[in-house]
């Protein structure tokens, strides 16, 4: 019974059929059929034109359109627990070629309007300071909260003000999009993000994330990084075609909305031992280590999240018969 993390979770069974339908011979790299099918499937789904550029992990989506937008000697503005500072092994800093990552601190993991000015306006416009030439967010954050259009869309205008580049880390976009009931278009370019690291992995997917770039400008020097960084696989075709699946139907969508029902019913359950309000598939609450205990003994899986606190994370594949034992054992504690 695990709910250490949703990349646990099984690939969803559209996702394992395109694996079949792919294995076929085609052109290699990012040439062959499928690839070339990206660019219109997510244009369709954003309602604009957009350059899409498939990559193996969160990680490098995120690392390579952050080196799409800050030059070595610039700075990246971002929360202080993002997973680009705290999860990723300096990557970020690696791929832009020693960039710098300025902390703000702000509740739920979110940034605000008035903070990143805060963190702007401190810095003194000469050579001896590095200039921010990029915001990042986190949509659903590390606490697991959401973003709303209106949200993005303040920091959107601080951006355009100071010139900067808006990326947003979309690991759980899929999820936030679910909590918050918007269209992907409102809480990303229409609100001034200029790319999205769209997380398919976490959601059902096996091994493909989408780097989705608002600016096609941004894009054409990715794909040489992506050469250089070694993420352009050779058999491209089968990360194309999970994500094609996953847009079909909206199974993206739907495999959302079943990992946040799972959460609901965990965050019902929890009641007052809350640490954050539940807006995706994550429930952080208040546990003893006795009570944690009690809990693996039955046979749970889960994160511990500092003194005190756990993490409870549902995935797509994760419904009530699947979710109700956890919840359960939680209100008998």
């Amino acid at each position: 019974m695990r709910f250490f993390s949703d990349n646990a979770a099984p690939a969803c069974p559209a996702v394992m059929a395109s694996l079949v339908e792919a294995n076929a011979q085609d052109t290699a790299y990012d040439g062959d059929a499928w690839s070339k099918r990206l660019d219109g499937a997510f244009s369709d789904l954003f309602g604009t034109d957009v350059t899409v550029i498939w990559v193996p992990t969160g990680t490098a989506a995120n690392a390579l359109a952050l080196a799409a937008m800050v030059p070595p000697h610039g700075a990246l503005l971002c929360h202080r627990e993002a997973h680009i500072q705290v999860d990723e092994c300096g990557a970020p800093e690696f791929y832009t070629h020693g960039a710098k990552l300025l902390l703000i601190d702000g509740e739920g993991g979110k940034l605000t309007p008035d903070a990143i000015e805060a963190t702007a306006a401190a810095i003194r416009d000469d050579v001896h300071q590095v200039q921010p030439h990029a915001i990042s967010i986190t949509n659903a954050t590390e606490a697991g909260r959401a973003y709303s259009p209106t949200e993005v869309a303040a920091i959107g205008e601080v951006a355009k003000r100071r010139n900067l580049a808006l990326h947003m880390d979309g690991a759980r976009f899929a999820n936030a999009v679910a909590h918050v009931g918007c269209t992907p278009a409102e809480v990303t370019w229409r609100a001034g993000v200029d790319a999205l690291s769209f997380g398919f992995v976490k959601n059902g997917g096996m091994s493909a994330e989408a780097l989705v770039f608002f600016r096609p400008d941004l894009a054409a020097a990715t794909r040489y990084r992506r050469k250089r960084a070694g993420h352009l696989q050779s058999k491209g075709r089968y990360l194309a075609a999970q994500l094609l699946a996953m847009l079909e139907n909206d199974v993206w969508l739907a495999n959302a909305r079943a990992a946040n029902a799972g959460a609901a019913l965990i965050a019902a359950a929890a009641g007052d031992r809350l640490v954050e309000p539940v807006e995706a598939n994550e429930v952080f609450c208040r546990l003893t280590a006795e009570e944690a205990a009690t809990l693996r003994a039955k046979g749970f899986d889960f994160y511990d999240w500092g003194p005190g606190q756990a993490r409870f994370v549902t995935a797509w594949d994760q419904g009530e018969a699947a979710v109700r034992p956890l919840a359960d054992a939680i209100a008998g504690l």
